[in-house]
């Protein structure tokens, strides 16, 4: 399967997607709604992809101005698309990928201006989504997709500004409040 860039300098690139059960690639009508609600805070953006997949969301970011894009990966396969990805699109200079758990991410000692929490559904990893504030500059924005039906656990330091469903996903925007 491939999906395309919506929109930005990479608009219409194609991107391959992992045939895998472990990664769901989100569609472009949920992509473009997410970017629409957060178009005003991509430039100059510190974004990270956590649970990356192919990195449809972070390339997309960087394609719309976002400055660098943190891609967190564990799965092999996965992993080795999306740097074939990086490498079609030309923007290795501009990106950072991790192979590893994403719980690893709170070890790197940064923050980011955007993250998106896309995790594999049937393993929703809620014990890292609910720590992602730590990580979240104060104003950015935590963009969450989650299986329709599963409630959004207890986020603290973050207040949820857009809640939607798209066919079988929902897909939460948060905005941190406090400086942890």
């Amino acid at each position: 399967m491939a999906i395309r860039i919506i929109a930005g300098s990479l608009g219409g690139r194609i991107l391959k997607t992992p045939r895998s059960h472990k990664t769901h690639p989100m569609g472009e009508r949920e992509r473009a709604a997410i970017f629409n609600a957060i178009s005003h805070d991509l430039a100059n953006a510190k974004i990270l992809d956590l649970f990356a997949g192919s990195g449809a969301l972070g390339l997309e970011s960087l394609s719309r101005g976002g400055r660098l894009a943190v891609f967190v990966e564990k799965d092999h396969l996965a992993q080795k698309i999306l740097a074939e990805n990086i490498a079609a699109l030309g923007v290795r200079p501009q990106t950072i990928l991790h192979n590893m758990n994403a719980r690893n991410i709170f070890n790197l000692g940064e923050k980011f201006d955007i993250i998106f929490a896309d995790p594999p559904y049937h393993q929703p990893q809620w014990n890292i989504i609910q720590k992602l504030g730590q990580i979240l500059a104060k104003g950015g924005k935590l963009i969450i997709s989650r299986q329709k039906g599963m409630p959004l656990p207890e986020l603290s330091g973050l207040v949820v500004t857009s809640s939607k469903i798209y066919a079988g996903a929902a897909i939460d925007i948060l905005e941190g409040i406090n400086e942890f």
